[in-house]
């Protein structure tokens, strides 16, 4: 008899680091193509075997430091006021993993970024609301980064590589913000959903995506003084911070083909560019 060959298992590849647009809390019960678009990719998150939690920052957590939540089962927090009484009902259940903000707060630490553990922080909108379109199974355990008051880009991105290592070990990283975030234009006008984009806002987002398609990060890093109509797309930058913990996470830039995915270009309200992107 023949001897059985062994088999080969090839390898798995690095789970891929996420920039999310998680644009008005109405995200959760109005989605538009950016709730499908997120839907659709999570499916492909979720078939993975090796998925086994997920770390996110987002900007409606801001503090001192790179805090780390670390609440074993953190409650779904309403962190907004004046909306439907049906997204107050709204929950994501995922447990948290002490262990894993542990673990996170430690290397942040060795990479020199200030860190803490917060074992009280409650779960925020930023995090749980594009979470119930990418998991909506909320089975894996979710761990919040919070982001630092006062940080440019250049220290977001730091944070994000000092994390970028667990992608090989199962752990989804994402950064959740909106690449457009000028809430005076949203409320002054009342926009509806579908109405056509502000051309500052399609300016913005298309010098954005060039940029990533040229695999540009010093371009990016100064895109307060380099990108169209910045300051009018973000009076004050936070939610578009949560972008260079992703491209940090991903090792950014990269040689191969897989640099950027697009997973929606969408703008809603008028005001709100809805991009997201796969980074690996």
């Amino acid at each position: 008899m023949m001897p059985t060959a062994p088999t080969v298992v090839p390898p798995v590849s690095p789970l891929p680091a996420l920039f999310v647009s998680h644009g008005s809390p109405m995200m959760a019960l109005a989605s538009g193509a950016a709730g499908a678009a997120l839907q659709a990719y999570g499916r492909t998150l979720a078939a993975r075997e090796d998925l086994r939690a997920v770390v996110v920052m987002s900007p409606h957590w801001m503090d001192d430091v790179a805090a780390v939540g670390s609440h074993p089962q953190p409650p779904t927090w309403h962190d907004f006021g004046g909306f439907p009484p049906a997204l107050y009902r709204l929950q994501y259940p995922a447990p948290g993993d002490p262990a894993l903000a542990h673990a996170i707060v430690a290397r942040l630490r060795a990479a020199g970024v200030a860190a803490a553990e917060d074992p009280q922080r409650p779960r925020d909108h930023g995090v749980w609301s594009p979470l119930r379109f990418l998991l909506p199974q909320a089975r894996w355990p979710v761990v919040q980064v919070a982001l630092p008051l006062h940080a440019d880009p250049a220290a977001v991105y730091a944070i994000g590589a000092a994390l970028a290592d667990l992608r090989d070990s199962g752990v989804l990283l994402i950064g959740s913000g909106s690449l457009t975030h000028n809430l005076g234009a949203f409320f002054g006008g009342r926009p509806a959903i579908d109405d056509p984009a502000a051309p500052y806002v399609e300016a913005f987002a298309a010098w954005v995506w060039d940029a990533l398609q040229a695999q540009n990060l010093a371009a990016l890093l100064d895109y307060r003084r380099r990108a169209p109509h910045a300051e009018r797309a973000h009076p004050t930058d936070e939610h578009l911070l949560p972008l260079f913990f992703a491209l940090g996470a991903a090792r950014w830039p990269r040689t191969d083909a897989a640099a950027v995915t697009p997973i929606t270009r969408e703008v809603q309200y008028r005001h709100l560019a809805m991009d997201s992107y796969a980074f690996g």
